[in-house]
């Protein structure tokens, strides 16, 4: 085996901290590109309710993984794992230097860490089941079948709960067993961007959503792909979705988004600091912070 492994730099952080300019900064001090590790940013048509690179962004600095889907057609995590390492492997073999920058803490792990993510697709029907359950009897049922999943998941998380039952269910196997790692042998930096303002930032990038037009974007979504397309559940395309319905006016849908939003990325801040334990950038100068962290890990 040889002794050489390949560097590779990853930003995360919650959203709206910032990742993308700070992440254009830093691959233009480097010489490198971005990879976009983001569940949502990789499906076409969604650019304003995703916060997707800008097309001048993007023109600036290479970004590989964004628009690589119809929104119709969603693509799981096992996927995304298989697609994001071929494109990096491929980076590593032309001498680059990878630059993973994402907020999606799952996603971003599948690919450094090297999760097995079980292939199971989601079972409506079964899902339907478990739903009409309720979370108490669900729980109960992961216990019996999966007891190790228990254990790392809240009682209150009715999703991951229903997740690793269905697991169960169509594989025969506790999906605690199934979550083997196997991490790349690749030399791996850790960045994490936070903000003590993330608050703020996010009311404002709320706001410039629907003033730049999430809801024609919304609409544009619907026209194409349907009404009841799944990912419409997003935060801020969900509320969007309910304005044109006529449920929902424009302020209680900025009102909603920025709360989702913020809860969202509370837990984005739990799971960093649980799962990831970066490097944290000294918000006074984050580029300097990130160059110098940057260029004592590649020496």
């Amino acid at each position: 085996m040889s002794s050489f492994q390949p560097h590779v730099i990853i930003l995360i952080g919650p959203t709206a901290s910032g990742k993308t300019e700070l992440a254009i900064e830093i691959a233009e001090y480097f010489k490198t590109r971005i990879h976009n590790i983001d569940s949502r940013q990789i499906y076409k048509s969604m650019d304003i309710g995703t916060a997707k690179p800008s097309k001048q962004q993007q023109q600036q600095i290479k970004h590989f993984l964004l628009d690589i889907e119809e929104p119709i057609h969603q693509i799981n995590v096992k996927q995304f794992q298989e697609i994001a390492q071929k494109s990096i492997k491929r980076e590593i073999k032309q001498d680059n230097l990878p630059f993973l920058v994402g907020g999606s803490g799952l996603y971003m792990n599948s690919i450094t860490k090297g999760f097995f993510v079980p292939d199971v697709p989601p079972q409506k029907n079964l899902r339907m089941q478990l739903e009409e359950l309720g979370q108490e009897k669900c729980w109960d049922l992961l216990k019996n079948c999966d007891p190790l999943s228990t254990k790392k998941i809240n009682f209150a998380d009715h999703i991951r709960t229903i997740r690793a039952l269905e697991v169960f269910y169509v594989t025969g196997k506790p999906l605690s067993t199934l979550k083997v790692q196997k991490p790349p042998e690749w030399r791996i930096l850790e960045l994490g961007l936070d903000r003590e303002n993330l608050k703020e930032r996010i009311l404002q990038r709320t706001k410039n959503m629907f003033s730049s037009g999430i809801i024609e974007e919304t609409n544009h979504i619907i026209s194409k792909y349907g009404f009841n397309l799944p990912i419409l559940e997003t935060i801020g395309y969900r509320e969007a979705r309910d304005v044109l319905n006529n449920h929902s006016t424009i302020d209680k849908a900025i009102e909603l988004t920025t709360t989702k939003t913020i809860q969202f990325a509370k837990r984005q801040k739990t799971w960093f600091r649980n799962k990831n334990n970066p490097l944290w950038l000294n918000n006074k100068n984050l580029l300097k912070d990130a160059i110098i962290k940057i260029e004592s890990f590649l020496s």
